[in-house]
């Protein structure tokens, strides 16, 4: 159970990453120096540093420090060329077949603290976000299954994915898809997607994945994105 102090320290450093005072690197200062500045136990702000690791918001490198964002993937160059070759029709056609494979595996071989790590993200969904916002903790949500499938060659290639839909074109057309309607039901899909994978059902947490994604598919094209 995150603590009160532990949950400041990680505000306190969301905020800083916020800010876009941290320069080109993108890094972080020490966890001495952020005990200092925020005034928190060096315990409890790595703690708080761990937590958003885990979550994809932060990266770190022995002995070069921590980073915001993610470590650079060799899948990224490939994924940004991708982004200028493809549609939003592929790019749902794409996630159709990858996620709810990857969430059917993810039901089989999740741990406990990566369920919760899920509901952390979730809950964090449950505020109302801008758009920038909310696809970067959409995204974190997805990450952790993928990942938690434990399947390297399908999570190098959500990745690709993943890096396409964070690309500043395609978070525009996926804004314009966007509305309350939608937040709502992506809660409700997400929670559901939560519960079949904490209860070990591959074959529901495939479902549920597929109707999320559906659902995504379908605001794209009412909303004349998908072309």
């Amino acid at each position: 159970m995150q603590t009160d102090t532990a949950k400041q320290a990680r505000d306190r450093i969301l905020g800083l990453l916020d800010t876009g005072e941290l320069g080109e690197t993108g890094r972080l200062p020490s966890e001495r120096a952020l005990s200092e500045q925020f005034r928190i136990g060096r315990r409890q702000v790595r703690r708080a540093l761990a937590q958003l690791e885990t979550e994809g918001l932060i990266w770190r490198k022995r002995g070069a420090g921590t980073f915001a964002g993610q470590a650079t993937d060799p899948t990224a160059e490939l994924a940004a060329r991708i982004a200028g070759e493809t549609n939003a029709i592929q790019m749902m056609e794409a996630r159709l077949c990858i996620e709810p494979e990857l969430a059917a595996l993810c039901a089989s071989r999740i741990r406990p603290e990566e369920i919760a790590q899920l509901r952390a993200i979730a809950e964090r969904l449950m505020v109302d976000l801008g758009d920038a916002d909310n696809e970067i903790w959409d995204s974190a949500l997805h990450r952790v299954i993928a990942q938690a499938a434990r399947n390297k060659p399908l999570l190098v290639s959500y990745t690709m994915l993943d890096e396409i839909r964070l690309d500043a074109d395609w978070l525009t057309i996926r804004a314009r898809a966007r509305s309350s309607e939608t937040i709502d039901r992506s809660r409700r899909q997400h929670a559901t997607i939560i519960d079949t994978i904490s209860a070990a059902d591959p074959d529901a947490a495939r479902a549920a994945m597929k109707d999320h994604l559906n659902s995504h598919f379908t605001a794209l094209r009412e909303a004349g994105t998908a072309s």
